[in-house]
């Protein structure tokens, strides 16, 4: 399995490709040497990170797979409809999934998330605001939403912290 580590402004991210899919992408507290990338893939994911770090990019466009139940495919599909910039709440996630009492068990769904920032469970916040639940440390959540918010300009965005 092809793999890549990449320094980002928030840390180190591994990524890994297997049979021509983008399989994760996660951000690490350890430092590591960065690897060139050993496929077009990779690189391209690489590039498309550089992007969004660089405040030019808001959408992903790379074929992504990841593990998971049917139950968590849908869910991480939900995810990838909350718009740049924006956030939603696990309730309002619920909701929108038309599973009002599944907040629980959709919450997890989203904790096991491995494709950090391009399924953007990162704007996927507590009822009251609080920035909760984010496998790669809040602190990086928030840099992250705070980083969305800075590209989108003062008053253009929906963040609730």
């Amino acid at each position: 399995m092809p793999i890549a580590y990449y320094k980002t402004p928030i840390g180190y991210a591994r990524i890994t490709e297997e049979d021509d899919f983008i399989t994760s992408i996660y951000l690490l507290d350890e430092e590591f040497e960065v690897t060139p990338p050993e496929t077009p893939l990779l690189a391209l994911a690489i590039k498309q990170l550089d992007e969004y770090f660089a405040g030019e990019r808001k959408n992903f466009n790379l074929p992504i797979k990841q593990k998971g139940s049917e139950f968590q495919r849908q869910v991480w599909d939900e995810l990838s409809k909350i718009k740049y910039g924006s956030t939603i709440s696990y309730m309002q996630q619920a909701k929108f999934m038309k599973n009002p009492l599944g907040i629980r068990a959709i919450a997890s769904a989203n904790g096991k998330n491995h494709l950090i920032i391009v399924v953007p469970c990162h704007r996927v916040i507590g009822t009251d605001g609080s920035l909760t639940g984010f496998g790669c440390g809040v602190w990086r959540k928030k840099w992250l939403l705070e980083h969305e918010a800075r590209v989108m300009g003062v008053g253009q965005t929906t963040l609730n912290f």
